[in-house]
């Protein structure tokens, strides 16, 4: 089982993702007045939560459209779109039930890997919490990792248990979920569980292989991979045309 985390990782740390352009300040779409809402009545869809077979799923399971998120939590642009872009997503066209969005998360490394597993741990409706509270933390957890000695990177970088436990004593991740009412023998047990670290690693890999991604962050919508869509500010307009009500609807 150990050869088997470590020759994934290796794989996965091979695959090289491209940089992505700086994204700039989103679009309002949240406001009450947008053509983006208009017409649509409020709900609670935004709260309803399911894992799925390579991710998470929020939303009305009956919704029309299906947007699919591929990120990574090692990922600057991936911790921007969660700043600037979610919030909108939760008001815009999950609370109504207009779509479906799924979070799937993308292994480039293995900090990857760890958080991963960490955002995964738990039940369904705590997901959300676990994703952003990685997402928007990452400038203070990251620096933290890169600021790590040489040696203990190294070890990090294998993968295993024992340097994903490693990792998450350094950096305080076992804490940070403890903090949020988790015992300290289910997160260690997260940690440890290399069936689901192999998952992740193969269900990243048939992402790759189905939709082509080979950038985070990426989406999809409806099971169609949005070229050159990299940032809130590339997601809104494709949205807006998906969205907005045509004249005859109004």
């Amino acid at each position: 089982m150990k050869t088997q985390i470590l020759g994934a990782i290796a794989a996965a740390a091979m695959l090289a993702l491209p940089a992505m352009a700086q994204q700039g300040d989103p679009d309002s779409l949240a406001n009450q007045g947008s053509a983006f809402v208009k017409g649509k009545t409020g709900g609670a869809w935004h709260a309803e939560i399911e894992r799925t077979e390579r991710g998470f799923r929020i939303g009305n399971p009956d919704a029309e459209a299906a947007l699919i998120e591929f990120v990574s939590y090692t990922c600057g642009h991936c911790a921007t779109f969660a700043q600037e872009g979610e919030a909108a997503l939760d008001m815009a066209v999950l609370a109504p039930g207009e779509a479906t969005v799924e979070v799937r998360p993308v292994i480039r490394n293995a900090v990857d890997l760890t958080v991963s597993l960490l955002v995964q741990c738990g039940g369904a409706d705590g997901f959300k919490d676990r994703h952003r509270m990685f997402m928007l933390g990452q400038d203070e957890w990251l620096e933290k990792a890169r600021n790590a000695p040489q040696s203990q990177q190294q070890i990090w970088a294998r993968g295993d248990k024992a340097s994903r436990m490693n990792l998450a004593r350094a950096l305080d991740f076992d804490d940070m979920l403890i903090n949020r009412g988790m015992s300290r023998t289910d997160v260690d047990a997260c940690i440890n569980d290399d069936q689901a670290a192999l998952a992740l690693i193969r269900n990243g890999n048939a992402d790759r292989t189905e939709f082509g991604v080979t950038a985070t962050p990426s989406f999809a919508l409806d099971g169609e991979l949005l070229s050159d869509v990299h940032s809130w500010t590339t997601l809104y307009p494709v949205l807006k045309t998906r969205f907005t009500p045509s004249q005859s609807e109004d």
